[in-house]
């Protein structure tokens, strides 16, 4: 019996190579090629997503609106972009446990009513997924099950049913005969989703992927699986809150960094309609240290609660942590809190978290966390009611931010009464109830607030 043939495979970019390299010679990354059996050629089986392979001019594709259709579950929605369009294949990847399987059930449950659904399972069988749907109480929905892990079955049932949304749980597990891999290997998953996503768009079938995730939190398998798919989410959240965010990390039919809030109950997930409440603290009086973020996710304004604590360092080189906010970034404010608002921190230690286990990407919270740094510095409150929002440049300049007039208002709807934001983001009009104070430089902004 021959020896299998060994080739490495770039889980970046799916190249090979005849032996073990630290760099990938395809795409240039690091650490990225893995051992794997190398596959014989297969024979041409795939098909063109046209109908003939001639060359059509742009202006004469004859284009419509395709309708959504809705998962029932509106935060859901939301991050889809307002449903899911046909012929779209979602993937949706999250830590073990964090509520994929349920949130997919809970959303099949609710198109059961309206159209034919398909629920592939690899990992459970169908008694466990009856199961957990008398746990969650969700009654007795027409869904279609199938405990299947061979593509080319999957793919024969998908034809014979013809279901308008199917959920594959999860792609690592599929495996074709074509391939000699084991599941869950660069080849299969590329395969499978590859066959997968022409299926769909060639039938209008939705299909959801469900991924599985690695240790530093990415997708598993190869990267050309997110190129694949239509849409990517993640399903983020932490293990000892029942709080959980969906995120869009990619969509084509819709914005991108959209976030979904839910709330894992004993009856599965539950939107969260205001998720400003779930990241802002309630202290019975004001405390030093504590200011209030109005942050955008996507096209949602958020009010979330940013706390900063800083005290005397007893070692001879400071601490600066960061829960939430970048941490480069961290260091790069206090530099320039000390060139242009003259508030040194260089003998502290700082620290830094955003309330309710957020991430804050976007630069909007720059002066929200200087102005709580040097509240908590000075051991003196923020005035009660009081929002800010604002990027902060390296020559001390408040920056305006987009969708200023949005979180104003979203601010001022949930009672807060004062707003410290960048001189071009001041309303046209004012906004009921709330008084603005617009800033050009850091030091201004802190002489405002305290």
């Amino acid at each position: 019996m021959s020896k299998a043939k060994i080739m490495y495979t770039c889980t970046s970019c799916g190249g090979t190579s005849p032996k073990w390299q630290g760099q990938c010679p395809h795409c240039a990354d690091w650490n990225t090629l893995v051992e794997a059996v190398a596959e014989p050629k297969a024979p041409a089986r795939f098909q063109s997503l046209a109908a003939d392979g001639a060359v059509r001019q742009l202006s004469d594709v004859e284009t419509e609106e395709i309708p959504r259709t809705p998962t029932g579950m509106d935060e859901l929605d939301r991050v889809l972009g307002g449903g899911l369009v046909p012929g779209g294949v979602v993937l949706i990847g999250g830590d073990p446990g964090i509520g994929k399987s349920t949130l997919l059930l809970q959303a099949l449950t609710a198109m059961a009513a309206r159209s034919r659904v398909l629920y592939v399972s690899g990992e459970e069988s169908a008694q466990q997924i009856a199961l957990r749907a008398k746990r969650l109480q969700l009654g007795d929905a027409a869904i279609g099950l199938l405990p299947e892990i061979n593509l080319e079955k999957i793919l024969g049932t998908l034809s014979k049913e013809q279901p308008q949304v199917a959920v594959i749980d999860s792609i690592q597990t599929l495996y074709s005969e074509a391939l000699t891999s084991a599941p869950g290997s660069v080849a299969q998953v590329r395969e499978c989703a590859a066959q997968l996503t022409r299926f769909a768009k060639r039938n209008g079938t939705t299909i959801l992927l469900v991924g599985h995730v690695t240790k530093e939190g990415a997708l598993a398998g190869p990267r050309v699986l997110e190129h694949i798919v239509d849409a990517v989410l993640y399903f983020e959240g932490d293990t000892h809150s029942s709080f959980r965010l969906i995120r869009a990390i990619k969509n084509r039919f819709g914005a991108v960094n959209e976030l979904g809030v839910f709330a894992m109950t004993d009856r599965g997930l539950k939107e969260v309609a205001n998720p400003s409440a779930l990241f802002l603290s309630q202290h019975r009086e004001p405390v030093p240290g504590s200011c209030v973020l109005v942050t955008q996710e996507g096209s949602r304004p958020m009010l979330v609660e940013v706390q900063a604590l800083v005290d005397d360092a007893h070692t001879p080189q400071p601490r600066r942590l960061a829960v939430g906010v970048e941490q480069n970034r961290l260091a790069l404010l206090l530099a320039v809190l000390h060139r242009h608002a003259g508030v040194a921190v260089f003998d502290q230690d700082v620290f830094i978290n955003a309330v309710g286990g957020v991430r804050i990407s976007e630069p909007a919270a720059d002066l929200a966390v200087l102005i709580a740094i040097v509240s908590s510095l000075k051991n003196r409150p923020l005035p009660d009611k009081l929002v800010v929002f604002g990027e902060v440049g390296l020559a001390g300049e408040v920056r305006p931010v987009q969708r200023g007039q949005e979180r104003l208002r979203e601010a001022a709807k949930l009672g807060f009464t004062h707003a410290i934001v960048p001189h071009a983001n001041r309303p046209r009009q004012p906004i009921e109830g709330m008084q603005v104070t617009a800033v050009e430089r850091l030091a201004d902004a802190v002489a405002a607030a305290l």
